[in-house]
């Protein structure tokens, strides 16, 4: 009796050690991206300022998506994808919104962690916005070329992606579920970027 409970507690333990294992996001794909005061040159819609993200280990572009804060009110800051680049588009568009009716300020910043959460916080360590995928197996971030910011495990399968959280514009391969579990929603203006 006595050594099938250790067997029983020793496989337990060997399973809870691999799953947590599992769910861990690699360093050189961890990411902490801050949201820095300088302006890109270019005209997008809605006249807005934007910034790009950078970082040594990730990529925030896939031709012609890239991940980026804009604003059009001072100080008020949302983490937004655009598609347009200078050559094609007179002007490029914002096409999802993570956080649009919760603006951060400068500053912040948007890190991917070794749990897997996508988190998106004040400097102070406030949350704004985050995937909520903390341990559930998250191994990597990346924009396909369809526009879909996705968070994926190891064998690529979507954890969470953005195409399941639409704002105000459908991408091909998008759509939106029955009975209003997501649905589009216009900006209040152009200056007000909220529902």
């Amino acid at each position: 009796m006595k050594l099938q409970l250790e067997i029983l507690l020793a496989t337990a333990l060997t399973i809870a050690t691999v799953s947590v294992v599992i769910a861990q996001v690699p360093p050189e794909k961890q990411f902490r991206v801050l949201n820095e005061p300088s302006y890109a040159p270019y005209i997008t819609e809605y006249d807005a300022g934007y910034r790009f993200l950078s970082s040594e280990n990730q990529s925030f572009f896939t031709l012609p998506f890239q991940l980026m804060f804009y604003n059009t009110t001072p100080s008020a800051y949302v983490l937004a994808l655009r598609v347009g680049s200078r050559r094609d588009l007179d002007y490029t568009r914002w096409i999802w919104d993570a956080n649009r009716n919760n603006p951060v300020g400068d500053n912040s910043t948007l890190s991917l962690g070794r749990d897997g959460n996508l988190v998106l916080a004040e400097l102070d360590g406030q949350i704004k916005w985050q995937t909520n995928t903390a341990n559930k197996g998250v191994t990597g971030f990346k924009i396909l070329p369809n526009g879909n910011m996705v968070l994926h495990d190891k064998n690529d399968k979507f954890i969470w992606q953005s195409f399941d959280h639409p704002t105000d514009t459908l991408l091909v391969g998008q759509s939106l579920k029955l009975n209003g579990v997501n649905k589009l929603v216009s900006r209040t203006s152009d200056v007000d970027g909220s529902d």
